[in-house]
């Protein structure tokens, strides 16, 4: 908690807000988390590592709507979303889903050419919104 009483108050200074992310093993957490937040909440879909994946299992909502009895600060989604639908799904629960994974494989995957199928894919998902 020290790192937080002197970093927040410092980030706050230079118009920065703290991001504060809400995992599924949070429970006990959320709503002081909620209330503290500031800019908006990164809840975490899955737990281990970030990365794509098949299907998002965890019952998201439900840390959403805990989120949402809290704070009116936004939040959005992010850990595993790699697909259109997973981006629709989230963000139908939620104030939007984070995309990153894939756009980091897109890029590895295809160098120099990456920037068109980039955004392909980024117009693929932001059309499922």
């Amino acid at each position: 908690m020290y790192f937080l009483a002197f970093c927040i108050p410092f980030f706050a200074q230079h118009g920065v807000d703290f991001i504060s992310l809400i995992a599924p093993t949070s429970a006990n957490r959320i709503a002081m988390i909620a209330r503290e937040a500031r800019g908006f909440i990164y809840v975490v879909s899955s737990l281990g590592v970030t990365g794509e994946r098949a299907e998002i299992t965890t019952d998201v909502g439900s840390l959403v709507a805990t989120i949402r009895e809290n704070t009116s600060v936004p939040c959005a989604v992010g850990f595993g979303i790699s697909t259109p639908q997973q981006a629709h799904d989230m963000a139908a629960i939620s104030d939007g889903a984070i995309v990153g994974s894939t756009i980091i494989r897109l890029l590895e995957q295809y160098g120099a050419e990456a920037p068109a199928h980039i955004g392909a894919f980024v117009k693929s998902m932001k059309d499922a919104l």
